[in-house]
């Protein structure tokens, strides 16, 4: 193929679009902001590879049984084995192109422990790893489009892709400029615009990503996977904006979680699972945290002030900067919030979805990761899928058809017209506060039939007003057009979680405790019409 078009400049779109343009392939690259305001930026802890000089007893083996076990072995095994194979060679590259890894005696990338792994085998930059690589992206994405091969085009807001026959030729993108759609055609495309955190309101992550993409594409035919499969992050500081990540690193590095029974400490994951307790996978300690109904911390300070400010000193800034905390000095109050969503575009072993030409990678695909994602796994994936979809995409011929995408700009452009009119009584902020109310309700740490039954209800109410929304001229044309896919999106999410009548990973049902082998396959959820379709992937049509 000649040309494509990536949407989102995070790491898992400028890895494609660097990839694709060392191939030859002309590349435009859309994204609502610069790159350095992207989600990416915030991954703290680090990425997994298992390298040369690695721990006694750890091996590629190992990762991907790590990887398959987090992911309660719904992941598919030729894609993992596949994203740990490439890790190595992932983590040469990244030090090629200019990312500072903080190194051991011997000069190489340094490693700590992480949670659900049993050896040390996450690179870290101090706890900055996703700035540090995203700097480096940078500067390889600027040498391309000073070569004229990609081409980097901001404040576009996807809108829809253009489809034909099952066949994907390009997209709609908002221009908050002009105020106008523009249509782009090429060979192919690649979705990389993160997850749905938006959906829940305050999380660990960045607003900008809301799953809408993935939400209109859904609505356009293309099958989400593994909605129900929610990771949160089992420590976050809550401030007024935002629930901030304390990394796993401060865990990595011994960090010890406890609460209060009057004067004394009670280490309570300790008492529970030994020594190792505070580095259980993220759903376990999530749900411990959740039982306790106390308030919970983590203490560092045993530490010390050189090792901290040494090793974590991101950490140490943002609790002092947000909290007033210093970390040498006192624990840190954390809680759970929603920081990762296994669930998205569901995508075969090429990173293809079920629309042809069209891809997704990242964290709005749903692929490596099952039921529950290791942490150290989403950069490794973001950037091995990145590859992966730029190595299909230059490799396939090109398949041009005429398709007249005129009267469908027209049309489209016409509807936000109408929408900058209409006025009623239901906000679209409004609603968009409603949504994220009703799922951390409903789809929290423990869910239940009835929950999320009453979640169901409630969005599809606010799917009947969604065509009657007020234009609000205060927020970005974006928030106004989106709304019903983003409902559309979250009513698909509650169906897929009580579909799932079993407790696997991060998927915690009280009215059904347990795992059955009955759901050991991906959930499938399709969109026809209004309605919703979803099925088990017992046949691995769709790694993931």
């Amino acid at each position: 193929m000649e040309s494509a078009l990536v949407i989102g400049s995070g790491i898992a779109g400028m890895s494609s679009a660097v990839e694709l343009a060392g191939k030859g392939v002309k590349v435009q690259l859309f994204s609502p902001f610069p790159s350095e305001r992207s989600q990416s930026v915030m991954a703290a802890g680090g990425i997994n590879a298992v390298l040369k000089g690695h721990e006694e007893g750890d091996s590629i083996a190992s990762h991907i049984e790590d990887t398959l076990k987090g992911g309660r072995y719904i992941a598919g095994e030729r894609a993992v084995r596949g994203l740990c194979e490439g890790a190595e060679d992932i983590i040469d590259h990244l030090e090629k192109i200019g990312t500072v890894f903080s190194v051991n005696e011997s000069g190489r990338p340094d490693r700590r422990a992480f949670g659900g792994q049993s050896h040390k085998r996450t690179c870290y930059c101090g706890a900055s790893t996703g700035k540090q690589i995203v700097s480096a992206l940078i500067m390889e994405v600027r040498r391309f489009e000073a070569k004229g091969i990609i081409e980097r085009k901001l404040w576009r807001f996807f809108h829809s892709a253009l489809i034909k026959d099952g066949v994907c030729y390009g997209a709609l993108l908002f221009n908050e400029i002009t105020g106008k759609l523009e249509a782009y055609c090429a060979d192919a495309v690649i979705i990389a615009t993160g997850g749905q955190n938006k959906l829940f309101g305050k999380t660990t992550g960045s607003t900008q990503c809301d799953g809408y993409a993935a939400a209109r594409l859904f609505m356009q035919g293309a099958k989400l996977k593994n909605l129900e499969f929610i990771q949160y992050h089992p420590t976050a500081m809550e401030t007024y904006q935002k629930k901030m990540l304390i990394s796993e690193a401060v865990r990595g590095e011994g960090g010890r979680l406890f609460y209060c029974e009057g004067e004394n400490r009670v280490y309570f994951m300790e008492e529970k699972y030994g020594s190792g307790g505070n580095l259980m996978t993220r759903d376990v300690i999530s749900r411990e945290i959740d039982a306790v109904k106390k308030d919970v911390f983590l203490d560092i300070s045993f530490l010390g002030r050189k090792e901290i400010e040494r090793r974590i000193p991101e950490v140490k800034d943002t609790c002092l900067k947000y909290r007033g905390i210093d970390i040498c000095n006192e624990p840190i109050p954390i809680s759970p919030a929603v920081h990762f969503f296994m669930g998205g575009l569901a995508v075969h072993l090429n990173h293809e979805t079920n629309i042809r030409n069209l891809f997704a990678i990242g964290e709005c695909a749903s692929m490596y990761h099952g039921a529950n994602r290791l942490g150290g796994n989403s950069l490794l994936a973001a950037i091995y899928g990145g590859r992966v979809a730029a190595g299909e995409i230059s490799g396939r011929r090109v398949e041009r058809e005429s398709i007249n995408y005129a009267d469908i700009l027209e049309h489209e452009n016409e509807r936000l017209d109408m929408l900058r009119q209409s006025k009623s009584s239901f906000p679209v902020n409004y609603i968009r506060d409603m949504v994220a109310d009703t799922m951390n309700r409903d789809l929290g740490i423990v869910r239940n039939r009835e929950a999320l039954e009453r979640g169901i209800s409630d969005i599809d109410y606010y799917l009947s007003v969604a065509d009657r929304i007020s234009y609000d001229s205060s927020v970005l044309m974006y928030a106004n057009y989106s709304l019903k896919g983003i409902l559309t999106l979250a009513k698909a999410t509650l169906i897929s979680a009580e579909f799932r009548k079993e407790s696997r990973g991060s998927h915690f049902r009280s009215d059904y405790p347990k795992e059955s082998k009955d759901y050991e396959a991906s959930s499938i959820i399709s969109y026809n019409d209004g309605k919703f379709d979803v099925c088990l992937d017992k046949e691995s049509v769709y790694e993931s």
